[in-house]
């Protein structure tokens, strides 16, 4: 049986991965047996159960049948009103989820699973993981094509007012698995509806890991990351939502594939023209497993489907490891829009990848300024929810 020390170690993606699904299960005490019932001989904690159920909007998820679910989309499919609480017990669940209700008349998201909050029963977020392996270019089942960028996500989130705590999402799909696709963006999340919290957290897979996002151009979505752990290598965090990363801790992945720098770009804002709040990264840390300068801290995201974005992203009072570029932190993505007509700024970080040599290729707020770039002036009239 594994040590309680050992289980409240986090299992890193790669270790997860080299392990495999059933090996990584026995390393957190997450397979069915004896071992696995002399671990969590609750699996719902303090979280009650079928039999005690907290609320009669809680419902109980547990790949081993001792809930309402065995899966996270069961729950969630059942949740057709708003303010449901899913309780997760501890594994590993191989499959994609997707909240949020269309109407199958207009096609309409609708607020019908509004305010839904899931809930990680473990000791910590390696104990219950939602993961998948689909990437833009992995073919559809059904011969349809492949499933695009967004398609890739293990899980998606369209609905308000969404909460979840102690869970990691991942996408597990590795290039070297797969040398004849070019497609090679794989999300573990999607996420796109506004007030949008994760406390601790984790967010593991190569590119494009996670995708903080909206609904559309014109909706702006406030989503608030806290005590998260997020990894991967090119653009992991992107999109346009108005999104707060607060004491955060983004590691940059080593690459094998690659001979020289750059090997990524840890943020990738699209943030919208209008939208006066983009990415904020504040009292957070950057970490890396690649030798020192390989990474850029950040480049801006214009996609086709919006040329007039305006990318926004500031790093304040945050460590920077020697992965980050010192000298040309930011770069183009494309030279049509170069990163320094974007809103791109740094206020008081720390570290040998926060150095400024190059005073140009650093932007930094005035005090004044910083009074601004809060979470609180993110986030508006939201507050996220107390710790449950």
């Amino acid at each position: 049986m594994p040590s309680p020390d050992h289980l409240q170690r986090p299992l890193s993606r790669r270790g997860f991965l080299a392990a495999g699904t059933v090996a990584a299960g026995v390393a957190l005490g997450l397979v069915s047996g004896p071992a696995q019932a002399a671990t969590w001989p609750r699996p719902f904690g303090r979280y009650g159960s079928p039999a005690a159920r907290l609320t009669p909007l809680t419902l109980y998820v547990d790949p081993r049948g001792r809930g309402d679910f065995t899966t996270v989309q069961g729950a969630v499919s059942a949740a057709t009103t708003a303010g449901y609480t899913l309780v997760i017990a501890p594994g590993v669940y191989r499959e994609t989820v997707t909240a949020g209700v269309t109407d199958p008349v207009t096609g309409q998201l609708t607020a019908a699973a509004s305010e839904m909050t899931w809930l990680g029963a473990g000791t910590d977020p390696g104990s219950v993981v939602i993961v998948y392996d689909n990437a833009n270019g992995t073919q559809k089942p059904d011969g349809s094509g492949t499933y695009g960028t967004t398609g890739s996500a293990t899980t998606t989130i369209r609905t308000d007012g969404f909460t979840a705590r102690r869970i990691t999402f991942a996408n597990d799909w590795l290039r070297a698995d797969h040398p004849d696709i070019t497609g090679t963006q794989a999300v573990a999340i999607k996420v796109q509806g506004d007030r949008s919290a994760f406390f601790d957290c984790r967010f593991l897979g190569h590119q494009d890991t996670l995708y903080a996002d909206s609904l559309a151009l014109g909706v702006f979505a406030r989503q608030y990351y806290t005590r998260c752990y997020i990894e991967g290598d090119v653009d992991f965090v992107f999109g346009r939502a108005t999104a707060v990363y607060d004491h955060c801790h983004f590691r940059t992945l080593d690459r094998t594939d690659l001979a020289t720098a750059p090997y990524g770009f840890v943020f990738a804002p699209s943030t919208a023209v209008a939208n006066p709040r983009g990415y904020l990264v504040t009292h957070s840390r950057v970490s890396s497993e690649a030798p020192g300068g390989y990474y850029k801290l950040a480049r801006p995201w214009v996609p086709g489907s919006d040329t007039t974005a305006h990318p926004m992203l500031t790093v304040r009072e945050t460590a920077l490891g020697p992965g980050i570029d010192a000298v040309a932190p930011y770069t183009n993505m494309s030279d049509t829009y170069p990163w320094q007509s974007q809103r791109f700024a740094e206020y008081r970080n720390t570290g040998p990848g926060a150095v400024i040599s190059v005073p140009e290729n650093r932007p930094q707020l005035t005090a004044e300024q910083a009074e601004s770039a809060t979470r609180e002036a993110y986030l508006g009239d939201w507050t996220p929810g107390r710790r449950r």
